[in-house]
């Protein structure tokens, strides 16, 4: 196991690392039970047949929630009464199911979940999931007191499934808290590569937190951190459609199109110019990465923009160069037809 300090924001989020590559066949289990117990949530884990077990697992742990990215062949992880009692935790976890479907038992109850799922249990409350195909996951957990401060006070008493699949219909607060969860941790595990930009626990830890309010305390008791949070992923979701407008998006995350505006007002930046500068950001980006035969119209389609004139101009006031010299990779800025 390793760890280190991923920097950035006031609130550094500390690193660990996990794989059972190169750890002998019979330390396996033992060594990634080992692991959870100390980095996520302590766990009764077995294998389902003779087959060496293949985990790696990557953390990040923030003041009050952890996160983690989860790869293993199939197993069989568990909390029965006895060994909660032995193992309490005091932690809500949210699982991501990323890849395969896994079946998770608790009392009085069954649930099968597939990809694009995403599970909010009591990890103090009996429970089994098993991935007879392995397992491919992200995992969020917060203490329960904070859970229950977030909700309310009304407990967890059973698993609450939603949806977080792009292309399903998906619950807009869950698929922006997977997007924000999945970013953090391939920010913060850049494996001793630096990052294209530091990530900011600060930032990650409160809005994750303030849209999982969204998520269990129901329509009206959102903060502004949680809408502008959901209503930025739901922008970046859909920054090739035309017709995305301040309207839409309010819709989309359950908000007035004048609440969306303040929102954002908080942030100093108007829904409509988030919007355009999203666009901006990803037509360079696009560029740089090798669109090279494609026609800058089509480039300019791709991010929303329906005039290639207006798109050409707006890219150059904001990037000091035309879409055809960024392609190039900056050296000329002289206007060419494609």
């Amino acid at each position: 196991m390793t760890s280190a300090a991923a920097t950035g924001g006031s609130s550094p989020a500390r690193t660990l690392a996990f794989s059972t590559e190169g750890i002998p066949t019979a330390n396996r289990v033992e060594l990634w039970s080992i692991h959870n117990a100390k980095a996520l949530i302590a766990l009764d884990i077995r294998t389902l047949d003779d087959s060496p077990l293949a985990a790696a697992e990557i953390n990040l742990h923030f003041p009050s929630i952890k996160l983690a990215q989860v790869r293993g062949s199939a197993q069989v992880i568990e909390r029965n009464e006895r060994y909660i009692r032995r193992h309490p935790m005091d932690v809500i976890g949210v699982f991501f199911a990323l890849a395969g479907e896994a079946f998770f038992y608790y009392p009085g109850g069954f649930e099968t979940l597939r990809p694009g799922q995403a599970v909010i249990y009591d990890a103090d409350r009996p429970f089994m999931r098993g991935f007879h195909r392995g397992v491919e996951e992200m995992v969020l957990t917060i203490p329960r007191e904070e859970y229950l401060a977030l909700s309310g006070g009304r407990p967890l008493t059973k698993p609450v499934v939603v949806d977080f699949h792009d292309a399903g219909p998906s619950n807009r607060h869950m698929l922006a808290l997977a997007r924000l969860v999945r970013e953090a941790l391939a920010t913060g595990s850049a494996g001793g590569a630096p990052p294209a930009a530091p990530l900011n626990a600060r930032a990650v830890e409160a809005s994750s937190i303030e849209l999982l309010r969204l998520l269990v305390a129901g329509k009206g008791a959102g903060t502004a951190q949680g809408y502008l949070a959901s209503a930025r992923c739901f922008i970046d979701e859909h920054l090739a459609d035309a017709d995305l407008c301040p309207a839409r998006v309010a819709d989309a995350v359950g908000i007035s199109e004048r609440h969306l505006t303040r929102v954002f007002a908080e942030e100093g930046e108007p829904p409509s110019a988030y919007v355009l500068r999203r666009r901006l950001e990803r037509a360079r980006s696009l560029l740089a990465e090798g669109e090279r035969t494609t026609p800058i119209a089509a480039v300019a389609a791709r991010c929303g923009f329906s005039s290639q004139a207006y798109f050409a101009r707006v890219f150059k006031a904001r990037f000091g160069m035309t879409p055809l010299a960024a392609r190039r990779g900056g050296a000329d800025t002289l206007i060419l037809p494609d």
